[in-house]
């Protein structure tokens, strides 16, 4: 498979064709052609329609004394998006020590290149969003808190010398010493999310569907259609033959050279079922 068509601050992939015509005593003509490939990405399989989620929590030490501790726990719905969608967040964020916190999440594209035995990393913000600062003892939950996904390039996960890869960052900013962060990783596509599910969908997701509709049943059993010969009258059928003349006809041109010859049958079709 090509790798995806990416541009970026130490490297990049890219496609063309080229094309030259010699001409005897003159120059030659050369056209150049670039064109874009995309490595399709199917969210809708069983990997990337899996939730994520963790938890973390953390303590804060001041000299000799120790505050109560900050927890932070966060999950979304899978792991493969594409751009334009929203990130449903699902987090709480309780704070028991005696600062003000925010809780933010970002969504962050590493790009890694390697070449020569050695690799050079970049990490760009893609999106972010920020939540109420909590002071001591408060706790905030977020239900499905949206973050939307800009136009950015596909995950690259198959290139030997350039990966693109994204992640959902839910931290908590913490004033004068390190934050409290999460990482849940994403996985950027180009096939998006079957609108009425997938076949291979998470657990999680299949249990809040709506099941009321296996408790239909069908009826016992259904009236047969009648037979042809109960419709079509014997009159009928001999009023639709073929005559002897055309079938005369038809020996005849198979004496010469061979052709598609096609009978027409005039037999009245059968009722829709609906009539009878």
């Amino acid at each position: 498979p090509l790798a995806t068509s990416f541009e970026g601050r130490h490297g990049s992939v890219r496609y063309w064709v080229k094309a030259e015509l010699h001409r005897p005593w003159l120059l030659p003509v050369k056209l150049k052609k670039e064109f874009t490939v995309f490595e399709h990405i199917d969210i809708n399989t069983p990997s990337l329609l899996s939730p994520q989620a963790g938890t973390k929590e953390k303590t804060l030490c001041c000299w000799l004394c120790t505050s109560g501790p900050i927890s932070l726990s966060a999950k979304i719905e899978r792991k493969g998006y594409t751009p334009g969608e929203s990130i449903q967040i699902f987090a709480e964020i309780e704070n028991c020590s005696s600062r003000m916190v925010v809780p933010k999440a970002t969504i962050y594209q590493t790009q890694a290149f390697y070449a020569k035995g050695k690799m050079k990393e970049v990490r760009q913000l893609v999106a972010n969003l920020r939540g109420e600062s909590l002071s001591s003892g408060k706790t905030e939950t977020w239900n499905g808190k949206q973050l939307k996904i800009p136009p950015v390039s596909p995950s690259i996960l198959d290139c030997s010398i350039i990966r693109v890869e994204y992640s959902l960052m839910v931290y908590v900013d913490i004033p004068g010493a390190v934050d409290l962060f999460l990482n849940l990783p994403l996985v950027i596509g180009t096939i998006p999310l079957h609108p009425f599910g997938s076949r291979t969908s998470s657990v999680s997701s299949q249990g809040s569907m709506n099941m009321n509709w296996l408790g239909l049943t069908l009826p016992e059993r259904l009236e047969a259609p009648p037979s042809y010969a109960e419709v079509v009258t014997e009159e009928n059928r001999e009023s639709g033959l073929t005559p002897v003349a055309a079938f005369d006809d038809f020996q005849r041109a198979l004496q010469g050279p061979l052709f598609a010859y096609i009978q027409e049958f005039r037999f009245l079709p059968p009722p829709p079922y609906s009539e009878v």
